[in-house]
């Protein structure tokens, strides 16, 4: 199905890669001209090609790229995985149990310890593209947690992923455990700031549930600046 976005703008010589990533931004903001070229890189579109070799996409070329970067973004699914599915090889995304969205992964039964084996390492290494043994030692250092009804979160797929672009610099999860402490600390720093709002008791009136959540996230938000500024600026003084 053509997006709405493509309507009534035939062009019969297609899209070039620019207008592809001027709609495609429209629903997907991170996307870049990088990501669609290491798409068609990577097999996930095949472009038709003007006789002077520029790309030409048709809005069938756009659905797919869109239907990708949903896969990717819902589901954390690795792109050999989407390309066999819309090669019609393997099967699609399968909902959690649970009802919440993304690929949560089951670690924990109820009442018991981690699952023995390694089939749920193996499933949230897939969904973070990474290697079994790293998210093994992650969940050894407390990096990933999982949920109290035993799934794990795309945060926890972004904590993996994350952590395979350190090891790639050699390293290792036990020298992540201080981004833990960190966090944790933040966290508790975050609460701090919304717990008087609870106790006033505005919590209870409608829509201050949402305020305390709003509150909480400005919070958050702004300790990731500060982390983030006091390391670039060490970083530039060294």
């Amino acid at each position: 199905m053509s997006s709405p976005a493509l309507a009534g703008r035939p062009r019969p010589s297609g899209l070039t890669i620019g207008e592809v990533l001027a709609v495609l931004r429209e629903e997907f903001p991170d996307v870049t001209i990088s990501k669609i070229r290491f798409l068609e890189e990577q097999g996930l579109v095949e472009p038709d090609r003007t006789p002077s070799g520029y790309r030409k996409f048709s809005h069938r070329h756009v659905d797919r790229l869109r239907h990708v970067l949903t896969l990717q973004r819902d589901h954390f699914l690795p792109l050999r995985v989407i390309r066999e599915q819309l090669d019609g090889e393997g099967p699609g995304p399968q909902p959690s149990p649970t009802g919440r969205p993304g690929p949560f992964v089951r670690v924990l039964e109820p009442g018991s310890g981690p699952v023995e084996g390694a089939s749920d390492v193996e499933s949230l290494a897939r969904a973070a593209e990474a290697d079994p043994a790293l998210v093994a030692d992650l969940l050894s250092h407390g990096l990933v947690r999982p949920a109290a009804d035993g799934w794990f979160s795309p945060d926890d797929v972004e904590v993996v992923r994350a952590a395979a672009a350190l090891a790639a610099h050699g390293v290792q999860a036990r020298h992540l455990r201080s981004f833990r402490t960190a966090a944790d600390k933040e966290v508790d720093l975050v609460e701090q700031v919304v717990a008087p709002l609870r106790r006033s008791g505005r919590s209870g009136r409608s829509g201050a549930a949402g305020e305390v959540a709003d509150t909480a996230r400005e919070v958050a938000a702004s300790c990731l600046r500060l982390h983030a500024a006091l390391v670039a600026g060490s970083l530039a003084r060294r």
